[in-house]
């Protein structure tokens, strides 16, 4: 069993021991610590937004939060059944102190976990992490009488109210996108997207094929959406002569698109076209982790841009696309973040805004991909021994390259002409994850070996 605090929030497998897994115990915890740390930010509110994906523990874990808050003095709005960027969206309609997600996003079925949001519906910081992890270690909790409990309300409209902000987007084009007649295929791996994405879908004038849209929570396959885990929707693209198909994680803030032909669009590509198509409405910067592809910095230099990496994390990626104001931003793993409508990764404003370029440019899905450069990026990990002192490692790799463009904020990136290499440490192992791309997926390999080579030198 397994149970990971992060300053990010608390994940873990559903059963076991206390503190070995994520039991009602943790939870009680974890919530209650989150309830002090939002009491003690006085942002002059006393409701919290919660909201959960499918998964089957969803129910159990739903309750658990609720009623912890209540009992810390704190009304909850539920919003039942949703998606992790319609909770973000939520806290701000309800001028909400805070928001709990109940979702293990791309993780297996056994999985869940809670996103913790502050008062703006993003994610708490790193340092806003660290208090409530001392909170919930120390168990410095405070539970209010009878007569200061919160109240509990459960509102299933926060839904509907996403879809028509994206809908109102000035970027969303629905008229155009009704003409083109689309006919697309959804695999939302029967969690929340299978709710979401068909309406969205269907006041877009674009026919929708489900698969796996049952919102049952028994994931069909992996709910990681990567190319080996989308067979069946590549099938069933060419089967039923579609135009694209639409993959989506399960609480819908990673999107992956599959090309008519039954080719993957590849994830790190959704970010580059819809910054292509905003960065031809609306001119300016753009903002990806360290870990995402060199094509959305061409594509930013293509429409006179300027691209910036931030350290890897939404919640970092955030704050440098407000730093540099940012017209589009997010991370290669298939999240749009589009300010227009808030600052967290949401598939539903991806789709609009991919459906609206596909659209316009009047061109196959595939097609649009071949419009962008060519990258592959390769992955790989290291496991070495808890002695192990990672940043020396980093340190003399520094040093040996230091002729290269060099970026430190988040483990160590060295660029090269043909492509890069990311080395990052795990924030929960002993590993060094090793990412590095080029203009090959052999170079892109060759890459990884040659690090991994002298990684194991230095050991």
């Amino acid at each position: 069993m397994t149970l990971i605090k992060s300053i990010s929030g608390i994940r873990g497998t559903i059963g076991g021991d206390v503190g070995d897994s994520l039991t009602p115990i943790d939870i009680v915890r974890f919530t209650s610590a989150y309830a002090k740390f939002i009491f003690d930010q006085d942002y002059n509110s006393n409701t919290i937004v919660i909201g959960r994906d499918a998964r089957l523990s969803g129910t159990m874990v739903s309750n658990i939060v609720s009623g912890t808050l209540i009992g810390c003095g704190f009304n909850v709005i539920d919003i039942g059944l949703s998606t992790t960027p319609t909770v973000e969206v939520a806290v701000e309609k309800e001028s909400a102190a805070g928001g709990i997600i109940i979702t293990a996003s791309h993780n297996p079925k056994q999985w869940n976990a809670l996103k913790l949001l502050n008062n703006k519906g993003e994610f708490i910081s790193a340092a806003d992490g660290e208090k409530l992890l001392n909170y919930a270690e120390k168990e410095e909790f405070n539970f209010s009488l009878i007569d200061n409990i919160g109240s509990y309300k459960y509102d299933n409209t926060h839904n509907e109210k996403h879809i028509e902000d994206v809908l109102n987007l000035d970027l969303v084009n629905v008229d155009l996108i009704k003409t083109k007649k689309f006919k697309v295929v959804v695999d939302a791996v029967n969690s929340t997207g299978g709710i979401l994405i068909p309406k969205l879908l269907e006041k877009l004038g674009v026919e929708c094929i489900e698969l796996f849209c049952d919102p049952t929570g028994d994931f069909p396959h992996n709910p990681e959406p990567l190319p080996e885990n989308l067979i069946e929707i590549s099938k069933t693209v060419i089967h039923t002569n579609a135009d694209l198909g639409i993959v989506v994680d399960p609480d819908v803030d990673r999107l992956a698109l599959v090309c008519e032909d039954g080719s993957m669009f590849g994830e790190e590509y959704t970010l580059v076209s819809v910054a292509d198509y905003v960065l031809s409405k609306t001119p300016g910067n753009t903002v990806s982790n360290l870990s995402s592809t060199r094509a959305l910095s061409d594509v930013t230099n293509n429409h006179n841009g300027s691209y910036f990496a931030s350290a890897v994390g939404e919640v970092n990626v955030v704050e440098l696309m407000k730093d540099k104001n940012a017209v589009i931003g997010g991370e290669g793993n298939g999240g749009i973040i589009y300010p227009a409508l808030h600052y967290g990764r949401d598939a539903l404003v991806g789709i609009a805004l991919f459906l609206t370029n596909l659209a316009e440019k009047e061109i196959s899905c595939k097609s649009l991909r071949e419009t962008y450069p060519n990258y592959f990026i390769s992955k790989n990990k290291i496991d070495l021994d808890l002695t192990v002192d990672i940043s020396k490692i980093f340190k003399t790799l520094e040093s040996k390259f230091s002729s290269y463009n060099i970026i430190t904020i988040d483990g160590l990136k060295i660029n090269f002409d043909d492509g890069w290499v990311h080395l990052r440490r795990s924030n929960t192992e002993p590993i060094i994850r090793i990412y590095s791309e080029s203009i090959t997926l052999d170079r892109a390999n060759q890459l990884a070996e040659d690090f991994i080579s002298q990684i194991k030198e230095l050991l």
